[in-house]
């Protein structure tokens, strides 16, 4: 079977690079989808300069700060579970533009409270929108993409997240500099939310523009209508045609399915490589350094407006090394750049940790984290949303995948709030060798778990796993 999988998707390579995919119209779609994960992006790193000013302004307790920051994805684990059957319902563009609206109400709510009771109210309220597009964002792209090109593709959802990410950081910096640290607790916060309206007004204005995904057409009995996306992603009909054969076969297979059938034997596999993944990426600490990167950077000795600074450091390697990764995701493939990342950054978080022992500037704590950062984005940052999106059936993948991204939303959540906790009762270095030994475990149960998925359709990937399960 292993064999026959090989042929079939070295033909299939061939036979899509001869006749040539619609390059500009799948990169154009990819890129508007994608825009989702800047809303994501955005709204991990604005609190990262915010919670600062809140515990303050508030008078917040470590515990109390971990539950401002964490309850965005209480809200975030709603809006993957409900956007998991509303996606499967309705479809995902549909369900992508409700995310985008219930994410800018929540961020233009979440500057204008005067209690944390509310705030923590219109957080879960933005969170539920986050929570939605983070991962049918990349799901459409998967379900959109030829083979040969979804890797690459499907990391514009992480590129989105890293330019949201980046940019709040530049934001963050020029607010916190542009007046007094009184006049930041006050008001300043405010400007750093209220400033995510933008990406959730362009992405609702762009999403009505792009198409329905093909698979999603086809498992809703829209034949004609999932034939004229394939022709537009196509240069030939035939090709079209014969993949729409390919996915009406798969469709069929999984007939009448239900949530239930996410559980099943033959989905196995898959489901616990996908939770499995997911939860990893968290536990090896990367949104504990989104989230507190200025309260880091202050613990291990550097001045406010440094700790400021080195964010947008942060930003800048953020988004160029995603660049790297969306270039080797199709080149090296997802499960190799997964062996390679997770062990550099157990590296990476097993430095950083020293570093609150040895350096008293804070200077090497930047640099180890920026170091782990890098390696983050060119490998497990990307390749986590691109395997999330292609292991899955067609059937079960709206459903399956929200699953998988909920185990990211627990992981995400226990990292974030108790964080603070950590860092003030046990301090940093044995916090960062936690973090470190997570990444370390990931790169174990990938080395034993997780196949390599580039270059084969979806229809390949998905026998893979159930004749391995």
């Amino acid at each position: 079977m292993a064999m026959s999988i090989e042929v079939e998707s070295s033909a299939q390579k061939k036979l899509d690079k001869h006749v040539g995919a619609n390059v500009r119209f799948i990169t154009l779609v990819s890129i508007v989808v994608a825009f989702g994960g800047l809303m994501f992006g955005y709204d991990t790193a604005v609190i990262s300069g915010a919670i600062g000013f809140l515990d303050q302004r508030f008078a917040l307790s470590p515990s109390m700060s971990g539950w401002v920051v964490s309850s965005l994805l209480l809200g975030a684990a709603i809006g993957t579970a409900a956007g998991g059957y509303l996606s499967d319902r309705f479809g995902r563009k549909k369900t992508l533009i409700l995310s985008g609206i219930l994410f800018g109400i929540g961020t233009v709510g979440s500057a204008l409270p005067n209690s944390v009771s509310l705030l923590v109210l219109t957080r879960i309220l933005g969170g539920i929108g986050v929570g939605m597009s983070v991962f049918i964002s990349p799901l459409y792209i998967a379900e959109t993409a030829p083979a040969h090109l979804r890797g690459r593709l499907g990391s514009m959802s992480q590129l989105a997240i890293s330019i949201g990410q980046s940019s709040v950081f530049i934001v963050n910096y020029m607010i916190a500099q542009s007046s007094t640290v009184q006049w930041n607790v006050d008001v300043g916060w405010r400007w750093m939310f209220a400033l995510g309206a933008i990406p959730a007004v362009v992405y609702v204005i762009l999403m009505p523009f792009v198409t329905e995904t093909p698979r999603w057409l086809a498992a809703n009995g829209k034949r004609k209508e999932a034939l004229s996306v394939l022709n537009k992603i196509n240069r030939d009909e035939e090709v079209s045609r014969k993949e729409l054969e390919e996915i009406e076969t798969s469709i069929r297979q999984h007939k009448g399915t239900t949530f239930k059938d996410v559980f099943k034997k033959e989905n196995k596999k898959a489901l616990i490589v996908g939770v499995v993944i997911a939860f990893m990426t968290q536990w090896a600490g990367i949104n504990a350094i989104m989230y507190y990167a200025p309260e880091i950077f202050k613990k291990s000795g550097a001045s406010l407006g440094s700790s400021f600074l080195n964010t947008v450091f942060m930003g800048v390697v953020i988004v160029v090394f995603t660049f790297v990764g969306l270039y080797l995701m199709d080149k090296a493939g997802r499960r190799k750049l997964f062996l390679i990342g997770s062990l550099l950054m157990a590296l990476a978080l097993f430095l950083i940790g020293l570093s609150f022992k040895t350096d008293t500037s804070g200077t090497m704590v930047l640099v180890y984290t920026l170091f782990y950062l890098a390696v983050f984005m060119a490998t497990v940052g990307p390749g986590m949303w691109v395997l999330l999106s292609e292991i899955f059936p067609t059937k079960i993948r709206g459903q399956a995948m929200a699953v998988s991204t909920i185990s990211l939303w627990i992981g995400d959540y226990l990292v974030a709030h108790s964080f603070p906790v950590f860092l003030k009762e046990i301090g940093g270095m044995p916090t960062f060798w936690f973090f470190a030994l997570g990444s370390f475990l990931m790169w174990l149960f990938t080395y034993k778990y997780v196949p390599e998925t580039k270059n084969r359709s979806l229809e390949e990937i998905e026998q893979l796993f159930q004749a391995k399960s």
